[in-house]
């Protein structure tokens, strides 16, 4: 393997600038590093071998993370600063090539057939090193979407390097019968079976990766790290925009429910007791001090006895906004021992109360299918229509709104241009204790085309809720004390 910085004499005196650079890049994905983790990093530098890349990968990893979910962004940033090898290093891999019988110099087409041959029987030994290879030798012979001829100042231009071309190539996917038959034996069970198709699909699932990988890696070289750090690299769960989240994210989303649930709880736990203490009691206050001459050496206060409110939930499950939606009601269900009584609306065209569906010990995984399946939700085209959803609310349920309630709207405002019914929700809004827009939309948005998100803001207060971390602070604030 390629020392990663080069030989460690030849680097020594450029590591701590090296160094400082991937902790730059690691606070602006959003990993708070302090000088404390970077004083810890340079003394792993200076301990461990640099050659041993997986030695300064952990080592570095324990030096400067300090929460979870934070490794996925580190490992990709570590991979951009201290990268396995220069270009296209070297590799025990040799990819085949179709013979064009013109030069016989082995330069030719590459042959995929047997280069997923190779590739299959790796994924069947689960040999990871020689399968690092492939990957880099694919991406290296078929990796580029581009552009041959002459680029800026008649030198040659550079290729685009894409994961899209080099694994359309390979499919490795569909490999998954061949290596399976390959491997069954005679009278094994179904357990068996399932134990290794789902052990290959990992495998697949790695290579894969590691296709991404070198792809961005070769272009870092070429365009800059920084740029692809910008760019490519994996977001933390709490930047994740609601908006824009794959399955796989809103899923990792899903996961952090409970522990951001717990965090807030605590959190909350510390502000009612400092918060316990009420106004000063003069007349008790008055009456203790008699007894110290008239000094008041023992102040007596009032005792606060906040009672927990009613909350009801009002939320667009429509299109993609279903996505921060079902976040937010899972976070709220997480909280819900917090208040008195959670009453939870769901609309698109219609309004219909969906409660139930959200009762304590109620299975969640399903949630919002069966709140598209069962509810009475659309009446016409299926659009959102916020000024009929908000109008068959006020009739049906508009009495759930008291003055102990916390009213609470989840969606982006998008009206279809329809009427957006601002008379019945400022209706809504006097009736409640406390009342709040989430909207997951960026605030440069609001107001764009058929977003109502600004008139409905001089309704009631909007925040905007685009990823956990923003949704997170705005419930903090929200919750009762």
């Amino acid at each position: 393997m390629t020392a990663p910085t080069g030989s460690p004499r030849a680097s020594e005196h450029g590591l701590p600038g090296h160094l400082v650079g991937f902790v730059a890049a690691l606070r602006t994905a959003g990993v708070a590093v302090g000088p404390g983790e970077t004083v810890d990093a340079a003394e792993v530098l200076g301990a461990v071998d640099l050659l041993r890349r997986d030695h300064l990968r952990e080592g570095l990893a324990a030096a400067l993370l300090r929460r979870s979910g934070q490794r996925d962004t580190f490992d990709a940033l570590f991979d951009l600063w201290f990268p396995p090898v220069i270009g296209a290093g070297a590799s025990e891999v040799d990819v085949p090539r179709i013979d064009d019988g013109e030069n016989g110099d082995g330069n030719g087409p590459v042959d995929v057939d047997a280069l997923r041959e190779i590739l299959a029987d790796l994924l069947r030994d689960g040999d990871e090193e020689t399968l690092r290879d492939l990957a880099r030798a694919a991406v290296d012979a078929m990796g580029t979407s581009g552009a041959a001829g002459q680029g800026v100042r008649g030198q040659a231009a550079r290729p685009n390097w894409s994961a899209y071309q080099a694994l359309n190539a390979l499919s490795p996917d569909t490999l998954l019968a061949k290596i399976l038959d390959g491997l069954k034996q005679e009278g094994e069970s179904d357990f068996v079976s399932e134990v290794r198709r789902r052990e290959i699909r990992d495998r697949i699932a790695r290579f894969r990766q590691m296709i991404r990988d070198e792809v961005r890696r070769r272009t870092a070289e070429q365009r800059g790290r920084d740029q692809v750090a910008r760019s490519s690299v994996p977001k933390q769960t709490e930047q994740i925009e609601f908006l824009t989240a794959y399955a796989d994210q809103l899923s990792q989303l899903r996961r952090t429910v409970h522990p951001l649930a717990r965090r807030l709880a605590s959190r909350l736990a510390v502000r009612r007791k400092r918060s316990k203490r009420g106004q000063l009691d003069m007349r008790r206050t008055l009456r203790r001090s008699m007894s110290t001459g008239g000094v008041p050496m023992n102040p007596a206060y009032r005792t606060r006895r906040p009672g927990r409110p009613e909350l009801v939930i009002l939320c667009d499950v429509s299109g993609s906004v279903a996505g921060f939606s079902h976040f937010t009601l899972l976070l709220v269900q997480a909280l819900r021992e917090q208040f008195s009584k959670v009453r939870v609306f769901a609309f698109v065209e219609c309004t219909d109360e969906v409660t139930h569906l959200f009762a304590p010990g109620a299975e969640l995984s399903g949630v919002m299918q069966r709140v598209l399946r069962e509810a009475k939700l659309t009446a016409f085209d299926g659009h959102s229509d916020y000024g009929n959803a908000l109008g068959g609310f006020a009739e049906h349920w508009g009495s759930t709104v008291t003055s102990k309630t916390s009213l609470l709207i989840l969606g982006d405002g998008r009206t279809n241009y329809r009427d957006p019914n601002l008379r019945v929700l400022k209706r809504l809004a006097g009736q409640a204790r406390h009342a709040h827009w989430l909207n997951p939309e960026p605030r440069r948005q609001w107001g764009s085309g058929d977003s109502a998100a600004l008139r409905y803001a001089d309704v009631l207060p909007m925040h905007e809720c685009r990823t956990v971390g923003q949704l997170t602070d705005v419930v903090e604030g929200l919750l009762p004390v």
